[in-house]
């Protein structure tokens, strides 16, 4: 059994080897690459993009990318490719094969017959002068000296090369789409990321309570407000519905570490001024980046006249996966 020196030895040797080769891949870029990011940028069809082996895993993660990123792409195994799935091909399609060879007996197979349907194919190929290599309409080469694995066996390095040729050519597209945040946004609904893009302030209070008390209002009256709306504080608000204050739980525990004499004491006596706010129709994160900045757990929400409508808490945003 390897001592830790030994593991972390091997370890950093792998990144280091994959990083240089990665760093290469730069060297080898030429004007067959942005040929290629202009056809499929002007394409009318999608990205169809396959390969076999470990290629084919990289492939799949291409088409991820290109998919959440703004152009539209489909994945196709090499093998189930010469037993029918090669339907899946479009007129206006283009392929992008995946092999470090270029010389496999499917690729070899497959490449002829995307040729007879008039399709481009991008290759992407440690080898350019390998069957694919020759073949394709537009060459990217993935050439890498040897691979990560000590036998120069186990696809590793080139695999790493291949992941990073895709990552290029799906941020190349981005950029000539002018794909922004909110576009993004669209295609991760569901998640914490996307939710950071699109949830606003109104999102979060909509099923809220809207605990509220007016400036003359008796402490007593203030601690029932804020114990029954549960959200660990009440607006302060005159009768146009302007916010004059805000009082927290903490409010109340420091007033009563000071005085039990409560009976005469009002909403004023205690509140503090000037809260901060929030308008209704801003990006919640932007509500979570204000609370972190000034070390709160609540926010008061207004809309656009200043009125008073609602309150943010720390847990909504954390509910939301936000925080």
């Amino acid at each position: 059994m390897k001592d830790a020196n030994a593991i972390l030895s091997i370890a950093k040797e792998t990144i280091l080897l994959e990083s240089n080769a990665i760093a290469n891949l730069a060297n080898l870029l030429d004007s067959s690459f942005t040929n290629a990011v202009n056809f499929i940028f002007n394409s009318k069809g999608r990205v169809v993009v396959t390969g076999i082996g470990k290629s084919a895993n990289i492939a799949a993660k291409m088409v991820a990318t290109f998919n959440s990123t703004g152009t539209p792409a489909i994945f196709m195994h090499a093998a189930d490719a010469i037993h029918g799935d090669l339907g899946n091909i479009q007129d206006d399609d283009t392929v992008i094969c995946i092999s470090k060879s270029g010389n496999t007996p499917e690729i070899k197979v497959l490449v002829p017959l995307i040729k007879n349907s008039k399709n481009k194919i991008i290759a992407i190929t440690g080898n350019p002068d390998s069957f694919l290599g020759k073949n394709a309409d537009f060459l990217l080469n993935s050439f890498v000296e040897k691979e990560a694995c000590p036998n120069n066996l186990a696809p590793t390095t080139s695999t790493t090369a291949q992941l990073v040729l895709g990552d290029a050519l799906a941020v190349c597209l981005l950029d000539l789409r002018g794909f922004t945040s909110s576009d993004f946004a669209k295609y991760h609904p569901g998640g914490a990321l996307g939710k950071r893009l699109y949830l606003r302030v109104s999102d979060l209070i909509k099923n809220n309570e809207l605990p509220t008390v007016r400036n003359t209002d008796k402490v007593t009256r203030v601690i029932v407000e804020i114990s029954e709306k549960r959200l660990g504080v009440t607006a302060v608000v005159d009768t146009n519905g302007k916010i004059n204050g805000i009082i927290t739980d903490g409010d109340i525990r420091r007033m009563l570490s000071k005085t039990t004499k409560i009976d005469e004491l009002t909403a004023t006596d205690i509140m503090s001024t000037n809260p901060k706010t929030i308008n209704v129709d801003a990006m919640a994160v932007e509500a979570l980046e204000k609370m972190e900045n000034n070390n709160i757990s609540q926010i008061l929400v207004t809309d656009v006249e200043n009125n008073y409508v609602g309150v943010v808490h720390l847990h909504d945003l954390i509910k939301e996966g936000i925080f």
